[in-house]
């Protein structure tokens, strides 16, 4: 194949990738839909087999080097127990679980590679719709984030795992082979390392050198595709390579600016990934075991939900924010892709086994758009237990024209009690970190552990007995569920609401909030009423240098 015929191809792969894509944003739907589509049905019709295969490596290394890129230790340690507990206990228990249904009928070697693979959730789809939801700094946000960061350390170790496993069946000796990769990844590690965190930054600081974002681009594209090619010379996985150099290259310096640079090449790399791995559905395998792929499919929905489920209950999180968590995960993840293909090639899996599990894959992939998207309202219909007459418990409070229930016990919720306490007005606050109890009790605060959508909460908090509520949550769509259910429970009681973003204005007003402040133009109005005094005070030639990057002498 001519690079001209691979290059026309790949632009009519991306065209169906948007033409598709566009389709399912227009039915209200993620584009990764029709990406995935686009792959199955462009993909088979322009490349052939071999291609397929390079293209979906490539695809997926491209993807991890820009996952690694944005990941974080930093971030990770600020997850504190729900990441390393939390985290480390789902991977390990999923694992556990699958190992022991597949040990007898596959065998040890192949049960652990299951494990693997149905440990790890997919972190580009579910932080996407996360995004798209604005949902990131949502409580479910935020424990989906902190248990993906988890298993993204642990894709180091199971790789290696996998990649040992056919020795211990082919009579080499399993210490040599643990050599072997243990001296081709530090090799590889030391050398990326050695440039990304001395060589790099030691040109980019050079004068003019980081203006030019250009030379940025230049270094994230060489370094990624670097990685990928020097981690398949040396025998390791490609995606590894890659996803270990963007760990290393967003640790520098220079890692937001990159990550900004590069943008629109992430939506590039993301789109061909998602693009190849629906190039490798086999329509005629899969029509074949329809039946079997979803019962497999749900079988590993319902396990890695409830195992999620405890995981997150088990380290402070409540019951509807802990479920909608375990639903929103129980996909399995684009490195499982890798791991499928790496048993594939060494043995470990025959191609039937590698047919129905990239089958089961992908029908999750396909999902979780919708499990992202219905967590919450599935959660709800769960968890539904007739519990409505507890509320009477809350009217036994007097009721006060002096008490005021603050929702949400960030900085924000924290700023407004203070004032409130200032003016001797009584604060009650609902909130659903466990971690919240000790500064409100420090505050003299009454707290009510939970989550304010629900009814029986509110109720239990006393809101038939304040004359006003606060919405503090940063979350969007939480904070417009909780403005509806207290305008149902309280019509006529006085609502004020947060506003992070300033396309949610209207929906938090058409909810019932009385009040609504703009975070955004807020930070406007702030910005240009200290910028105008920073101008009054400063003197215009003082001024000037400091725009101009001086200082006078």
């Amino acid at each position: 194949m001519t690079l001209w015929v691979f290059l026309i191809e790949l632009i009519m792969l991306l065209g169906g990738a948007f033409l598709l894509g566009a389709v399912a944003q227009r039915l209200r739907q993620s584009p990764i839909i029709g990406y995935l589509l686009a792959g199955t049905i462009v993909g088979p019709l322009l490349f052939d087999h071999e291609v397929i295969q390079q293209t979906a490596e490539l695809g997926v290394s491209l993807l991890l080097f820009s996952i690694g890129l944005e990941f974080s230790f930093g971030r990770l340690k600020s997850m504190g127990r729900m990441a390393f507990g939390g985290g480390a206990v789902q991977v390990s228990a999923t694992m556990a679980a699958v190992i022991l249904a597949t040990l007898l009928p596959l065998g040890l070697a192949q049960a652990l590679t299951m494990g693997a693979i149905v440990a790890l959730s997919s972190t580009a789809m579910v932080m996407r719709v996360l995004v798209e939801r604005s949902e990131i700094d949502s409580v479910r946000g935020r424990a989906c984030l902190a248990i993906l960061l988890m298993q993204d350390i642990a894709i180091v170790p199971l790789v290696i795992m996998v990649s040992l496993l056919p020795a211990t069946g082919t009579g080499a000796p399993v210490s040599l082979q643990i050599l072997k990769i243990l001296a081709a990844g530090s090799g590889l590690v030391g050398l990326l390392y050695l440039l990304l965190r001395w060589v790099a930054p030691t040109l980019l600081s050079m004068q003019g050198l980081f203006a030019n974002r250009e030379l940025s681009v230049l270094l994230a594209i060489s370094v990624g595709l670097g990685a990928t090619w020097a981690a398949h010379r040396v025998g390791i996985s490609p995606a590894l390579g890659a996803f270990v150099a963007g760990m290393l290259l967003g640790e520098s310096p220079f890692a937001n600016q990159i990550q900004s640079d590069i943008g629109s090449l992430r939506i590039v790399m993301v789109t061909l990934f998602f693009a190849s791995v629906g190039m490798l559905v086999q329509p005629i395998f899969f029509a074949h075991h329809l039946r079997w792929i979803f019962l497999a499919a749900l079988a590993i929905w319902l396990l890695k939900t409830l195992v999620v489920y405890v995981a997150t209950r088990l380290f402070g999180l409540d019951h509807r924010h802990a479920l909608a968590t375990g639903i929103s995960l129980g996909q399995i993840g684009e490195f499982s892709l890798v791991l499928a293909g790496s048993a594939l090639q060494s043995g470990l899996f025959d191609k039937f086994t590698f047919d129905f599990m990239l089958s089961s894959i992908i029908v999750l992939m396909f999902a979780t758009p919708y499990m992202v998207a219905g967590a919450f309202p599935l959660a709800n219909l769960l968890s539904r237990r007739g519990r409505r007459g507890q509320g009477s418990a809350a009217s036994q409070a007097l009721p006060s024209h002096n008490r005021v229930l603050v929702i949400g016990f960030g900085p924000a919720g924290r700023q407004v009690v203070r004032h409130l306490q200032e003016r001797e007005l009584e604060s009650v606050v609902v909130d659903v970190n466990p971690r919240s109890r000790s500064e409100a009790a420090q505050m003299g605060l009454t707290l009510y552990l939970g989550d304010a959508c629900n009814e029986e909460i509110l109720l239990h908090a006393g809101l038939d007995s304040v004359c006003m509520a606060v919405v503090t949550v940063p979350d969007p769509a939480t904070a417009i569920r909780v403005v509806k259910t207290l305008r149902r429970l309280r019509p006529h009681l006085a609502i004020a609401a947060r506003c992070r973003y300033h396309r949610h204005l209207e929906a938090l007003r058409k909810a019932g909030a009385d009040i609504v402040v703009d975070e955004e133009t807020s930070i406007g109005h702030l910005l240009a009423h200290d910028i105008i005094d920073f101008m009054r005070e400063s003197p215009g030639q003082t001024l000037a240098c400091r725009l101009g990057g001086q200082t006078l002498t």
